[in-house]
Formats: structure tokens, sequence, C-alpha cells
């Protein structure tokens, strides 16, 4: 038995170990591979957003995504092998194993995606041009056609205008604008409701909101389109471009959409693209296009919230400027339509409506008596003419006069803080626009404008002879004229007096104006040498060559505001001092006198034309006041002691009637026949006076 166990244990064959079989270079490069993969998914695992992309990833179909089933072989020599599961199949598994193995193939992916956005340049620009222009008018013709059945084309013309191509961005622009002045109705859109899914309303009006609103959101994108090539002008204008820029295609489009259709959405969007341009320094032609629509703008107005939408963007601008404006934007105010039609009286922050008394008397002795059938008929009357109303768009008095109060407050706001602030190339423009409104500035408000009025002459002098500097951006290029200031000054003054009720205002304020009276009379003889008396802001004339400056200080080139001569100035002063239209019969004689006697002394001195206009004033006066001033052709008829003094401080103390009128026989041998024949009709005006 144990021989038997012994032959057993001979016979068994050997215990071998199982060695592992040597690798080959496929393996090999398979695993490094296998272990950047694994460094390079640790590395870039931190910036992965698995959610977002699992968001954004495309699906196909519903089926589910199956795993590989297949299970492992062994091999021959032991070893076990995992099949691969196909290529087309493994496209389709979306698993962490596409981040390790898959970022050289998503790269040139997303390159092979990206290919038809830079295409562009493949084409050439003048056939991206044409093919642009064919779409455009395509497109624009379905519109003007059929525009409530093509409401997605205004989105697609926006798409055009994404072009890196001017060209193309500039008739873009341009196809925009004609067709939303097509398009826009004649009322203003309102915003969709939050719970329009929700309403129960009929196909048709569904489609007609639909449409409107998208209306309303090309039109806002547009307009943005618009703000921002607008902004961009500065930058454009450096970039030599043929034919106008995009910068002023923008304005332009943003001018004409404010003229044609200001009563549609987002107005006040397009007011802030002219006010922007308004601000600058530089005046081109988009400047004036921005003037010339805002002033087109206040004079079609009929409901005033436009007007008044204009009116405060321009107010706040000129204040965050520090009214470092050209003189030009604040002369806007003088194109106001409705402050011509308003009946109250307003100052800088107060506004008195005139109220009617007997209507309320009227109305409740024209009472009757109705039955409740008829009351209730007239309800139904009443509210039914409200929603007429509405739909018509139409504003009611109330509401205008409010708006009214509101710009003429703004208005007068503005020019009393720059009459405060004493700029001076605004001065002419704010003198200008104060006689303009005088008849609706409140008395309360009148007394303050009148001392600064005054305060304005006593200043005007001393800084010029100063040489003061003021760190104005015009400064340079607008030249002050004490001269023109000082009569603007006297005019203002007279033409507010004369708006008002002339008894009441002197009872309440015990207002004098002989201040600016004998301002007057005191600058008549430098008026008579002034070298440019009769030339206006067009006038064309050579500069002093004996003069050191470079532009004479007395040049009116530069005045834009008020285009009257300095000689139409003086005899609009004259005429408000000797002849008033309020009270003709209360001027004094001494005062009659003393400015007959020192116009005809100054007559000797102007110019043709200035001297025919003075006599034709004293002809007034002398038919007028003939029998007050008549000693003055008579020297046996002389009334006063002493001498004449033309240079006394005050009108009254001149002594005019120590003197006589010896100038009319100067000028009786005047070269021109018209000053000839003007002197005999002021000498007879004197002696058949009343």
């Amino acid at each position: 038995m144990s021989q038997l166990h012994s032959f057993a244990m001979a016979s068994r064959p050997s215990k071998k170990r199982k060695l592992t079989p040597p690798q080959s270079e496929d393996e090999e490069a398979s695993s490094r591979s296998t272990v950047k993969a694994q460094k390079a998914f640790f590395k870039n695992a931190s910036s992965w957003d698995l959610e977002q992309d699992y968001e954004t990833k495309a699906r196909k179909g519903k089926k589910k995504e199956k795993e590989s089933t297949r299970l492992p072989i062994k091999l021959a020599d032991g070893r076990v092998h995992q099949v691969h599961v196909p290529v087309e199949e493994a496209a389709s598994v979306a698993s962490d194993e596409d981040w390790l193995d898959g970022d050289d193939a998503s790269e040139d992916e997303k390159s092979e995606d990206d290919e038809p956005a830079y295409m562009e340049p493949d084409i050439p620009e003048q056939q991206q041009i044409l093919e642009a222009k064919e779409e455009l008018a395509r497109i624009a013709l379905m519109l003007n056609e059929t525009p409530e059945e093509n409401s997605g084309a205004f989105r697609a013309i926006a798409k055009i205008g994404q072009s890196r191509i001017e060209a193309i961005q500039k008739l873009t622009l341009a196809t925009q604008l004609a067709v939303y002045k097509d398009v826009i109705p004649g009322y203003r859109i309102r915003p969709a409701a939050e719970n329009m899914a929700q309403e129960k309303l009929s196909k048709d009006v569904r489609s007609l909101r639909s449409y409107e609103q998208a209306l309303v959101s090309g039109y806002q994108n547009y307009i943005k389109d618009l703000a921002r090539h607008a902004k961009l002008g500065h930058k454009q204008q450096g970039a030599k471009s043929k034919g106008p820029s995009l910068a002023n295609i923008a304005i332009t489009c943003a001018c004409t959409l404010l003229t044609t259709v200001p009563h549609f959405n987002f107005r006040s969007e397009l007011l802030k693209i002219l006010v922007s341009k308004l601000s600058k320094r530089i005046v081109d032609d988009d400047f004036n296009k921005c003037l010339r629509a805002i002033e087109t703008l206040f004079q079609d107005d009929e409901e005033g919230r436009p007007a008044m939408e204009a009116v405060s963007l321009l107010s706040r601008m000129m204040r965050a400027r520090d009214y470092r404006i050209d003189e030009s934007v604040l002369n806007l105010f003088l194109h106001l339509r409705l402050l011509s039609e308003f009946s109250g009286k307003a100052s800088k922050d107060r506004v008195d409506h005139d109220h009617a008394g007997p209507s309320s008397k009227r109305q409740k002795q024209e009472k009757k008596f109705r039955t409740k059938r008829d009351r209730k008929a007239m309800k139904e009357q009443k509210a039914l003419q409200k929603d007429m109303d509405n739909a018509d768009a139409l504003v009611s008095h109330e509401e205008r006069d409010r708006m009214q109060s509101e710009t003429l407050k703004l208005v007068f706001a503005t020019y009393f803080r720059i009459l405060k602030a004493r700029m001076p190339h605004l001065m002419g423009a704010v003198l200008e626009g104060l006689a303009k409104y005088s008849h609706l500035i409140n008395q309360d408000f009148f007394g303050d404008l009148l001392e600064a009025l005054k305060d304005l002459i006593r200043h005007s002098e001393e800084d010029e002879e100063e040489g003061e500097e003021d760190d104005n951006d015009y400064s340079s290029s607008s030249v002050r004229n004490p001269t023109r200031e000082g009569l603007l000054c006297t005019v203002t003054a007279f033409a507010l007096l004369a708006g008002q009720d002339a008894h009441n205002a002197r009872a309440d304020l015990h207002l004098d104006l002989s201040f600016f009276t004998t301002h007057l009379f005191q600058t008549l003889f430098p008026l008579s040498l002034h070298a440019d008396l009769e030339l206006g802001a067009k006038s064309l004339h050579l500069p002093d060559p004996d003069s050191s400056a470079p532009h004479p200080a007395s040049s009116t080139a530069r005045n834009r505001v008020n285009l009257h001569t300095t000689t139409v100035l003086l005899i609009r002063c004259l005429t408000s001092i000797l002849i008033p239209p309020w009270n003709i019969r209360s001027v004094p004689p001494l005062r009659l006198a003393a400015f007959t006697k020192q116009l005809m002394t100054a007559s000797l001195h102007m110019p043709e034309k200035s001297t025919q206009a003075v006599l034709a004033l004293l002809a007034d006066v002398g038919g007028t006041h003939g029998r007050k001033i008549s000693a003055l052709w008579n020297t046996e008829e002389r009334k006063g002691d002493g001498m004449f003094n033309p240079m006394s401080d005050s009108v009254e103390a001149s002594n005019p009637f120590a003197t006589t009128v010896w100038e009319g026989e100067i000028l009786r041998k005047h070269y021109c026949p018209k000053v000839r024949e003007g002197v005999k009709i002021v000498e007879k005006a004197m002696v058949h006076g009343r």
C-alpha cells in the first residue's frame, strides 16, 4: 500500500507557476494613453459644468441608452479580453468617458460647427451688399403689403443689420426707418398684460395683439441701435469713409421719427438721442438737424406732453452741463407753441390760473330738472363720450393746462438761473425769451427779474473793462457787447411791464423803471458813434484793419439770438419810453424834451437809415406830445434858465428847456433826400401836434 502511494506521488506532475504574459506594444501604448487621459481628466474636472452641458446637449429620439451586455472573453494564453462596443454605438453613449478621450474630437467638432459663422469673408463684399439689398427690399415689400401676417419680418430685418459691413448696416437703418414710418399706427400701443394668455379673445383680436407686440419690440430694438450708433459718432468721425457715417444716419433717422410719429411709443428715448447730441460742443450738420427736429416738435405739438418732455430733458441737460451749451439750444424755448396759448401767470415755482367765476353761476342757473331715466341716459352718454375721447387720444383742457404750467415753470426756472449766473454767451437768449413771454410772468416774479436786469447792466461794463475771463467753453467764440446787452435789458424790462396790468403793477409792487431810462439816455451819444449800428447777425463786413484785437469787440457776427440790428433795438427802447402803449399821456415833459434834444444831436452822427428811423420816431412823438415840447423849436418860448447838460446823471436834471433844437438846420442840407424830407415832417408835427 505504501509502495502504491509512493508510485502515485512519483507519477504526479510537478505544479507550475502561472506567469503573466509580456505586454504587446499596442497594449503598452493604450495603457500610457489611459494614464495621460486620466491625468487630464482630474486636471480639468474642477472646471466642468455637467448640468449645463447636459441641459444644452442635443437629444435624439426617446430611446433609452443601453449599456453593453457582452461578457468578457478568456483567451488561450489565460488573458481576459473585454469586447468593445462598436464606434457607431459608442458615439451615442453619454458618460464621463466621453470627457476622457474625446477632447480632441470635441475641439474638431467645435471648429467644424463654427466654420459657417465665418464664411462671410469668402464672399466678395460687393456681392454681400447686393444680396442684402435684395433681401431688405423683399422683406420691406412684405411688411408694406401685409404687416399683420409677417410680424416676424421685423426681427429678420434687424438680423441683417448685424453684419460687420458698414454699408449693410446703413442700408438696414434706412430700410427700418421707411418700414416703421409706414406701419406705425396713429395711436400709442399699451404694454401687454400679464394675463393676456388667459384672456378669452377672438382669433382676430389675439392675432392683432401679437402683431402689435412684435411691432413694439422691433421698434424698441431699432431705437436702441440708433442710440448705440449715435454715441459712437466721435469715434466714427476719425475714420475716413465715403458719404455719411453710421452716426449721421442714426441721428437723421431719430430726427425723422420724432417729427413724423411723435405720438408713438419710446418718444423719450428718441428725445434723449437728440438732447445728447445738443449737449456736445461741436456744432455740425447733425447738431442743426436735432435743432430743427425739436423746433418742429414744439411748433406742431397740440397735446402738450411731448413739449413738456423735451423741455424737461433740455433743462436737466443744461444744469448737468452747468449751462456750458451753445446759444441756439436755449433759443429752442422761443419756438414753444403752447406758451403763446397759455392764459395763466407763472414764475419759476408757481402758476396762477385764471378761474372764471361767472361760469359756475351760469351752470347753477341753467340746471334743469331731469327724471331718473334721463339722468341714467346722460350718465351713459358721458361714459361713452369719455371712451371715444380716449380712443381718439384727445387731451382734456385741465390736463393740457397742467402740462403747459409745468413747461412754463421749467422755462422760467432755466432763464432765472442763467440770469443769476450771468453766463455771457446766453444773456441775449434769456433776455429775448423773457421779453417774448412777458405776458405770462407772475407779478411776484416780476420784481426779482427787474433787479436781476439792473444788476446785469451794472456789472456788464465792469466785467468788460476788467477783462474777466470765464472758463466757459464758448468764451472764445462768444464776444460780449455791453451796449447791446444794455439795450436788451431795457427792451425786456419795458416788455415785462407792457405784459402786465401796468396800473396794478405799479401800485402793488412800486416798480420804478427810471434806472433803465437813465441808462438809455446816457448811452445815446456812444450809440450814435457805433460803427456797427446798422449791422445785423447776418451782415457781411470786413474787420477794422487798425484794430489790435483779432475780432472787433462790437461785432455782431456771432449773435444768433436777436437778429435785429442795434438801431432796431434802440428804436424799440425809445418807443417804450416816449410813447408807452399802456399809458401814453403819463410821460413828463422834461423827459420828452431831454430825449428829443439828445436824439436830434445824435442823428447828426448816425448812418443814413438810422437817422431816418430816429426822425420817424420823433415825428410820432410830435404828433402825440407836440405841444409839450414845441418850445424847443422857438427861441422866444424858452422856459428854462441856465445851461443844457447832455451828460447829466439823470434825465430831468439835464435842463432841456434851456436850449433849442438847431440840428434841424444842418439836417436840411443832408445828402439823403429822405432825411431832408423827414426833418420837414418832424417840424410840421411839432407845430401842429396835440
